[in-house]
């Protein structure tokens, strides 16, 4: 089968790999029809992440068909699926508490192991959710989305909460779009003027320009000196993590969807004045997964504004590797594999 291997950084190829055998007891092998191009295979693909051995099949936001199924699976062959690329063991502390997408030896497609940018991939039956009412374009943008769902999820924020998101890259709009679906009233900012335009003209989302005043004015200036109730992070930079502390209001919560390699400092005088709630969020439940393919049902989410970007399999070294410094208009890319 063709595949598009990471080789090493700024080494991006495709190959002709062995097609995955037939599937064990419970598992499937897939069709895979498209793949979402993610930062964090911009990231692999520019040696940035800290925990990957080369080489690697990238690919982890993933939509295609059954083609063939283990025992005890009861997909059917052809049926459109939407992966979960998060496998989790089942037996430890996170996943005996129905938290497999924190699971201890938790291994992403596309990270830990080879992932779905490539004809055919197996994949456990558990992490296979019938795509029913989605094209499999559309399909392939559910996990993504399940990232800003699962973190307004754990954020529990009461309708109406004055709530920042922090970051209009993909996955801030994203969380800015089902803080939205789930009643709050959501500002962005950014740094990044075109981002925040087309925040503000295509979504429709008041927006705070980082690049005209600092973050602490722009949010005195939008709250009255008080603070946002509700601050999702997700840069994925550690400054403007730290910053994010002084965003929030007396008993208001932090949410860090994005992650980041450095230790985070903040004032605990500060933190606890405020009686703040810091939460981590990470990846996503089936819950969010359902969800978010329920609000692409029912008209809830743009996807044909925030999908900018189409490639094939073929294309995709030499795409992913010009988008990588070609942002301008950029959201979302996606590979037509099939």
């Amino acid at each position: 089968m063709k595949a598009v291997v990471c080789r090493s950084p700024g080494d991006l190829v495709v190959e002709d790999r062995p097609a995955p055998g037939a599937p064990p007891a419970g598992w499937a092998l897939v069709a895979v029809s498209h793949v979402g191009i993610c930062g964090t295979d911009y990231h692999i693909f520019e040696g940035k992440h800290p925990f990957l051995a080369y080489p690697r099949i990238m690919g982890h936001e993933v939509s295609g068909t059954i083609v063939e199924t283990g025992d005890g699976v009861e997909l059917t062959i052809g049926e459109p699926v939407v992966i979960n690329p998060y496998l989790s063991c089942g037996k430890c502390i996170a996943c005996l508490h129905g938290k497999p997408n924190c699971c201890v030896r938790i291994e992403v497609l596309g990270v830990h192991r080879d992932g779905a940018m490539c004809e055919r991939i197996l994949v456990p039956a558990q992490n296979l959710y019938p795509a029913k009412g989605l094209s499999l374009a559309d399909a392939a943008a559910v996990e993504f989305l399940a990232i800003g769902a699962h973190a307004v999820r754990r954020a529990k924020a009461e309708t109406g909460a004055r709530t920042l998101v922090i970051g209009a890259g993909p996955i801030g709009l994203g969380t800015a779009i089902f803080a939205r679906i789930a009643g709050l009233d959501v500002s962005l900012l950014d740094m990044s003027s075109e981002r925040l335009g087309f925040a503000e003209s295509e979504l429709g989302f008041a927006t705070l320009d980082g690049s005209t005043k600092t973050g602490a004015e722009l949010v005195r200036d939008a709250t009255g000196g008080e603070g946002f109730d509700v601050v999702f992070d997700a840069t994925g930079n550690t400054a403007s993590v730290q910053s994010a502390f002084a965003h929030v209001a007396h008993g208001g919560a932090l949410v860090l969807v994005s992650v980041v390699k450095d230790d985070i400092v903040f004032s605990d005088p500060e933190f606890h004045k405020r009686e703040m709630t810091l939460i981590g969020s990470r990846n996503a439940l089936k819950a969010d997964f359902d969800h978010v393919a329920a609000s692409i049902r029912n008209g809830a989410v743009p996807l044909t504004k925030l999908v900018t970007h189409r490639t094939t399999l073929e294309d995709t070294p030499r795409d992913l590797a010009r988008w990588v410094h070609e942002k301008s208009g950029l959201i979302k890319a996606v590979i037509e594999v099939r």
